[in-house]
């Protein structure tokens, strides 16, 4: 029940940060990162963008992306700036250059946005039946100053913020990845 609270609330956030964020961002910088799928041998197609703007409620997410399979994802800033494979337990890991979730105080714990763990724990990402992601999500805790030079990740399942039953919420293989530049805009 209080994660469904918290998740309720934040839509709420969100549907705030639509009606108020056009006032507040003038002035104010944003980021458009282009997100790729991730692969053995590097990262596959563009499947769109993802453009970051502070608000004063936090980080606003605002995904424009296609072609990816129905249902709540995992949805991440991670440590560092790059989509490429990296090798973990002798096995090569899509994505897995881009490091574990952004946790610059060492909590060390997953209990997505609203809870004191990682800062890179982002609401989850809902993918549309027609394979598209359009629906903004806030991260109370995050400016975009905290996140440039890191990457933004897409999980192949969702995440339930929580390090039970399964470490990270669950969120799987690492499907989608961005990387947001030091500089503002694309």
């Amino acid at each position: 029940m209080l994660k469904l609270s918290k998740f309720v609330l934040g839509l709420l956030a969100v549907m705030l940060v639509t009606v108020f964020t056009p006032a507040y961002a003038n002035g104010h910088g944003e980021k458009v990162v282009t997100l790729y799928r991730t692969a053995e041998n590097g990262t596959g197609d563009t499947v769109g963008t993802v453009t970051l703007k502070d608000t004063i409620y936090g980080l606003l997410l605002t995904p424009n992306l296609a072609n990816l399979a129905p249902g709540m994802r995992g949805f991440h800033i991670h440590e560092n700036p790059s989509c490429s494979p990296a090798e973990k337990n002798g096995r090569t890991v899509p994505g897995g250059a881009a490091g574990g979730h952004f946790d610059p105080l060492d909590s060390n714990s997953h209990e997505g946005p609203y809870g004191d763990g990682h800062l890179g724990d982002l609401p989850p990402l809902y993918v549309a039946p027609d394979g598209t992601a359009t629906t903004p999500v806030l991260a109370p805790r995050l400016r975009l100053r905290f996140v440039r030079n890191r990457a933004v990740m897409v999980h192949l399942r969702g995440d339930n913020f929580s390090d039970e039953p399964v470490a990270l919420g669950g969120g799987g293989p690492r499907s989608v990845c961005g990387v947001i530049s030091r500089q503002l805009g694309s």
